[in-house]
């Protein structure tokens, strides 16, 4: 009789057990790949597991150093969204022909990036790069950046000796005094400026239309098959920016956790960011309308330098196409 009773109920458990493995097998496999831009709400989401909560769908959290890193990824189909990312290497994306879009726009860097120079290397303006060595993510946010702020100086791209390396490379050679400047950013801007390097200039620079976003992109046909799975993952995303807003020490600790920062440095990162809701997306100055929103002509004006310093052969036709708040408006429902 006992042994009936436990034979049923050890039936019963494996019947339960292959129950829930078939369950988590029906569900779709979906990988969010991140950037570690330091302390913003998209930290906050990561470290408070809601992608793994809102999402129906088995979550993969996969950090890449740099965008170029991601886009084989993305191209390959390996790889859902994308977030942290900036401009330059999805207008790169673009121009070959990818089908990707701009479903959120995290934030506009104000103080949490921009170019950091060592101290006794004669660099006290923007001419006086000339000839100096800027370590720089190649074809990254940074490529923009410089160019634009070059631009504004008139002094041509290839005047200053571009040293391509990842952001923890530069605070090596920033040691060493291998390098007189960074064009960065968050953390490593930060921790350049703790060891003592001043700043020549800041994203808080460049205007609104020409500025340094962090993005989230997907792929245009995934998220069309897969429009639920879309707005459920902006939830989270909101979800995160809201909670940082409701409680701005419990999501500092999160994000200083998240970023591997103390608490301090976590604070003056998120003050150089200028946060958008899911709501914000509709708006003008985010991506409301498209080509003629902020984001759309950003991706103009990325696309328009890039041309100029070579980094892509063609220019970005329909900017506007590549600009996707509907699943933002979804959300904020």
């Amino acid at each position: 009789m006992v042994l009936g009773i436990l034979r049923a109920a050890l039936l019963g458990a494996a019947g339960l057990g292959l129950g829930a493995r078939a369950a988590l097998a029906a569900k779709p496999d979906v990988v969010i790949g991140y950037e570690n831009n330091g302390a913003d709400p998209y930290m906050v989401s990561q470290g408070q597991g809601l992608f793994q909560k809102d999402l129906d769908a088995n979550v993969t959290l996969k950090y890449f150093d740099s965008g170029p890193a991601a886009m084989s990824a993305l191209a390959s189909n390996s790889l859902q969204f994308m977030c942290g990312l900036g401009m330059p290497p999805f207008v790169a994306a673009l121009t070959q022909g990818l089908p990707l879009a701009i479903i959120y726009n995290q934030e506009r860097y104000t103080s949490a990036a921009g170019i950091a120079v060592r101290p006794g290397a004669g660099i006290n303006s923007i001419a006086d790069l000339k000839g100096k060595k800027i370590a720089i993510v190649q074809g990254s946010q940074a490529s923009f950046e410089l160019a634009t702020f070059l631009a504004q100086a008139g002094i041509p791209f290839n005047a200053v000796h571009q040293i391509n390396m990842s952001p923890p490379e530069m605070r090596v050679a920033y040691t060493t005094k291998a390098i007189d400047a960074a064009i960065v950013w968050d953390p490593v801007f930060d921790a350049l400026q703790a060891q003592g390097a001043k700043v020549l200039k800041t994203d808080a620079d460049l205007p609104r239309g020409a500025s340094s976003y962090n993005i989230c992109i997907a792929n245009t046909n995934w998220v069309k098959a897969h429009p639920n799975l879309t707005v459920q993952f902006i939830k989270a995303l909101d979800e995160g920016v809201t909670y940082t807003k409701q409680n701005p020490q419990q999501a500092l600790a999160i994000m200083a956790q998240q970023a591997g920062i103390d608490e301090k440095t976590a604070a003056t990162e998120l003050k150089g960011y200028e946060i958008f809701s899911a709501k914000d997306q509709g708006s003008a100055d985010v991506m409301g309308g498209g080509a003629s929103s902020a984001t759309g002509k950003t991706l103009s004006a990325t696309s328009d330098v890039l041309m100029k310093i070579g980094r892509i052969m063609t220019p970005l036709k329909d900017p506007g196409a590549a600009v996707d708040a509907s699943f933002a408006a979804k959300a904020a429902q």
